[in-house]
């Protein structure tokens, strides 16, 4: 596989005028379950066209192929959009005909991410209603996190975006009261 090889987009609506393509046609358009505008939580976000059962595959998450060592480059430059796919490779989704790259980070997510081979996808975690921003968390490691506040605005919210593994430790250190059980 080259460097900057693209992944292929489970999206098959037709293209129209408003639409951004990638250099292979993968149009940058909404699925039957999602539509994207301008969101409370940060910038633009994704939201349930309609009622989304859990379990629904939702969108494919795509972008270009790159090495780790662009990956960390990218990453230093404080691209937010890489996801992990290998021992070699990460997927760069910070390109325009990637919408799912708009669904926004949450402490309390409606949904999550899932890798299948070297595509990645996002998954319903619970019933979604109509209307609802839909939203998954990004996974951040504690390193530099300070540096990535969340906006999510949830009760519990961690105050940064840190996979949800981190969150007892972050709220310690922060001195954030903890969530009631689930």
């Amino acid at each position: 596989m080259e460097t900057n090889q693209l992944v292929e987009t489970a999206l098959t609506v037709e293209p129209n005028q408003n639409e951004t393509q990638s250099p292979h046609g993968h149009a940058s358009t909404p699925t039957e379950w999602i539509e994207f505008r301008d969101s409370d939580i940060h910038g633009r976000g994704g939201f349930a066209r309609k009622p989304i059962p859990t379990g629904t595959q939702v969108i494919e998450y795509v972008g270009r192929q790159v090495t780790k060592a662009e990956s960390e480059i990218l990453c230093s430059e404080n691209n937010e959009y890489i996801f992990d796919l290998n021992e070699e490779r990460d997927l760069d989704g910070k390109v325009d005909w990637n919408p799912a790259r708009l669904i926004n980070h949450s402490c309390n997510p409606n949904c999550y991410a899932e890798q299948d081979g070297d595509r990645i996808f996002i998954f319903a975690q619970r019933k979604i209603k109509p209307g609802a921003e839909l939203s998954f968390n990004y996974g951040f490691s504690l390193k530099g996190y300070q540096d990535f506040p969340c906006l999510c605005g949830d009760k519990y919210c961690v105050g940064f975006m840190v996979a949800e593994e981190f969150h007892p430790l972050v709220r310690e250190e922060n001195d954030l009261p903890k969530p009631p059980r689930r």
